[in-house]
């Protein structure tokens, strides 16, 4: 299958990084108002978190996720079968992770082509056989290829310090002013849970869309639309059987992974992908589509 620009996929994701600027901009904006300091403080700001985001978001990314960097002599089927799907999809090597999780996922991030990172979990590595787990690689080698991932890295770097911020910002709470720092602290907490609603948010309206774009990316590498569908029905059905303080601890991060992790019906309306089964329906057309040329 001939690889085509996604001109759909391209637009929202340029709606996304302006919304996201913008929403830089009233961040930066409301920490110089409340703590002080004009324009120098919130050039300092914004320049800070460009850097941050640009050179940092994918190995906090990593470092969220509890994934490792695995060398070539740790897993050498995973990077000959990584090497060989990148040069298919005319890709630079990227880095290779492993994340030591009985969740069977696996999720792309790097802030371009040249510095990204493919990491799957163990329990993916012990759950698809070779056609389906190429299949998945291929899809985040595809996220890669549209640059989206690029976008969602970024994207999510605001969110996941956000988010940090909220978990654990309680505990600064203290000090020997305790009330002024006590008020301090509190404000900065409900600004950076807006904060966070407000990715969480631009992140989910890019992401459903993104997942169908590589996983017909995915079939355009390795022609096997039906490996890759094969592949999500089987990530579906084992997420039922992954322990519940694997899904806990993962949930955030939802956006990156191949398949989320939903439970209940809240999780299933705000999930950040479509459902399995529609993407599977897809999958199976373009299977239809290989079979007639």
């Amino acid at each position: 299958m001939q690889w085509k620009t996604d001109w759909g996929l391209r637009l929202r994701m340029g709606i996304t990084m302006f919304l996201l600027f913008a929403l830089y901009l009233v961040f930066a904006g409301f920490i110089v108002a409340y703590l002080g300091g004009g324009a120098a403080m919130f050039l300092l700001l914004m320049g800070s978190f460009s850097l941050g985001q640009w050179y940092f978001s994918d190995k906090l990314t990593l470092w969220s996720m509890g994934a490792k960097e695995v060398s070539e002599a740790e897993h050498p089927e995973l990077h000959r079968s990584i090497r060989r799907l990148s040069q298919q999809a005319d890709l630079p090597m990227p880095k290779v992770a492993v994340v030591d999780s009985e969740m069977p996922n696996a999720f792309a991030t790097g802030r371009s082509k040249n510095h990204a990172a493919v990491a799957v979990t163990t329990g993916i590595l012990q759950t698809l056989d070779r056609d389906e787990l190429e299949g998945v690689l291929a899809h985040e080698l595809s996220h890669i290829k549209n640059r989206d991932m690029t976008v969602m890295t970024v994207a999510s770097f605001l969110s996941t310090v956000a988010f940090l911020v909220v978990r654990w910002g309680w505990l600064f709470a203290g000090g020997r002013n305790r009330q002024q720092g006590g008020a301090s602290v509190i404000v900065a907490i409900l600004a950076s849970l807006v904060v966070w609603i407000i990715s969480y948010l631009l992140i989910r309206a890019l992401s459903r869309y993104r997942e169908f774009a590589a996983d017909r990316g995915a079939a355009m590498i390795t022609g096997k639309p039906s490996a890759m569908a094969s592949a999500l029905m089987k990530i579906d059905n084992r997420m039922d059987r992954v322990p519940e303080r694997d899904l806990r601890e993962q949930s955030e991060m939802n956006a990156f992974f191949i398949v989320p992790i939903d439970k209940g019906m809240i999780a299933k309306l705000f999930s950040t992908q479509e459902p399995t089964e529609k993407r599977v329906e897809r999958l199976r057309e373009l299977e239809r589509e290989v079979e007639t040329v």
